[in-house]
C-alpha cells in the first residue's frame, strides 16, 4: 500500500524512459506558497523558464516544487507512456495531455488533477486539486475513471531551502492564486499573460524590471 505523503513532501513519481520534446516555447513574508502559482517575471534570467508557469506543489523550509504548466510535450504520447508502464487498456479510454514539468529528473511522472479523485499516495495541493505519482491513477484514467480533469508532467521544477524565497526577493516571480482554466486547459501558449492578467499586470509594463534567477 502507498504511503500518503505529508504536507509539503514530495511524493514519488513514477518512473518512465521518455524522449522530451517540449513544444510552444509579490513578496511571500515569512509564509508558504504552496498551492499558488509562481509566474516568471520577462527578465528571467533562466532560459529554462522563460515566461514559464508553475504550480508549486509543496513549500516548507526543506525547499519547494512544482510543475510547469505551459510546456507541452508531444514525444511520447499517453498511449506510448502506457505501454511503457506496462498499463491496460490500449488504447485507453481516457487520455490526458503531457507536460514537460520541469529540469528535475525527467523520468519522473506526476499527475496534477482535481481533487475528486485521490489516492493513498496522493498529495493535497491547496483546497481543490491534488497530485499522484502512482501507477494507480493511469490505471484508472485508461479504464475511463480517475480524477474529472488532469495533466501528467514529466519532471519538476525544484528548489533547495531558501532558494525560492530568494528568487522571489530579487523579483523573479510573481505569484497569484490557481484557477482549473490555468492548470487544466490545453491554450498553452497564453497561459503566462492571462495569469499576469489575473493579477492586472501589464507584461510591457514589466519588460524593464529585471529578474534574476
Amino acid at each position: 500500500m502507498a504511503r500518503r505523503a505529508r504536507e509539503g513532501e514530495i511524493p514519488e513519481g513514477f518512473r518512465v524512459e521518455a524522449r522530451r520534446s517540449a513544444s510552444g516555447d509579490g513578496g511571500i513574508g515569512g509564509g508558504y506558497l504552496g498551492g499558488q502559482l509562481l509566474i516568471a517575471m520577462p527578465g528571467m534570467a533562466d532560459p529554462r523558464f522563460a515566461q514559464s508557469l508553475i504550480c508549486l506543489c509543496a513549500h516548507s523550509p526543506d525547499g519547494a516544487m512544482g510543475i510547469v504548466l505551459n510546456k507541452p510535450l508531444e514525444d511520447p504520447s499517453f498511449e506510448d507512456l502506457l505501454k511503457q508502464l506496462d498499463v491496460a487498456p490500449t488504447p485507453p479510454a481516457r487520455r490526458i495531455r503531457l507536460l514537460a514539468g520541469g529540469p528535475v529528473e525527467g523520468a519522473r511522472g506526476f499527475v496534477l488533477h482535481t481533487a475528486d479523485w485521490s489516492s493513498e499516495g496522493s498529495l493535497h495541493v491547496g483546497g481543490e486539486w491534488a497530485l499522484t505519482a502512482s501507477v494507480d491513477i493511469l490505471k484508472a484514467i485508461a479504464e475511463g475513471g480517475g480524477p474529472r480533469e488532469g495533466v501528467l508532467a514529466l519532471g519538476y521544477a525544484g528548489w533547495g531551502p531558501g532558494q525560492l524565497e530568494d528568487e522571489i526577493h530579487q523579483n523573479a516571480w510573481l505569484n497569484v492564486t490557481p484557477d482549473e482554466a490555468l492548470l487544466f486547459d490545453p491554450d498553452h501558449d497564453a497561459k503566462w499573460r492571462r495569469a499576469l492578467r489575473k493579477l492586472r499586470v501589464d507584461p510591457l509594463l514589466l519588460s524593464g524590471v529585471a529578474g534574476r534567477a
